[in-house]
């Protein structure tokens, strides 16, 4: 493997993560619709230690506006129906038996225009980093040339395939951002 080739490795590991996280961050922002993953960063308090809610209970979609939480343990239902209530998400839990039900409410207008407002800065944000990224490996592609490891013809194509994988990523988060928009808008 070459030294392009590496930088160029790395560079797409790095554009990878960036896609990834974009979309762990888009999947905690709630839209009208029930999602498990919504209370993935609801910690609960757990034989002392605190654990997000997927780790003392089993998470579920019910229906389009429900989400099931099924502690392992009867004695946790208090502790994550007050760890849901605390939480940034703006819900009333109702409990029955052993079952925690979470019923997410519709959107206002105004609240669905915030959310659009995150959702676009998140996805800015993620543009940046995989343009930083491409300028890193341009800037380590310009200094092997300087250094005479590679020719000014191998650069050029080196930084070709980095546009390449930049527009590529670019493309993804669109994609991303694009489905999530259609999301938050459907009533």
């Amino acid at each position: 493997m070459t030294v392009i080739d590496e930088i160029q490795q790395d560079a797409k590991q790095r554009m990878r993560k960036s896609v990834d996280s974009l979309s762990s961050e888009l999947s905690k922002v709630r839209t009208g619709r029930a999602n498990a993953h919504l209370l993935d960063h609801v910690m609960v308090e757990y034989y002392g230690n605190e654990v997000p809610i997927n780790q003392a209970a089993t998470v579920t979609v019910e229906d389009v506006r429900t989400i099931a939480v099924t502690p392992w343990e009867n004695s946790l239902v208090p502790a994550i129906e007050k760890a849901i209530m605390k939480s940034d998400l703006g819900v009333n839990p109702t409990t029955a038996g052993t079952v925690i039900r979470v019923i997410m409410p519709p959107l206002t207008e105004e609240r669905r225009k915030d959310l659009m407002r995150i959702v676009e800065n998140e996805a800015e944000k993620s543009r940046v980093a995989i343009r930083n990224i491409r300028r890193d490996a341009n800037s380590d592609f310009k200094d092997l040339m300087k250094e005479k490891e590679i020719s000014e013809d191998e650069m050029h194509q080196a930084q070709g395939e980095i546009q390449k994988l930049t527009d590529q990523f670019v493309k993804e988060i669109d994609s991303i951002l694009e489905q999530k928009e259609k999301d938050l808008m459907t009533v």
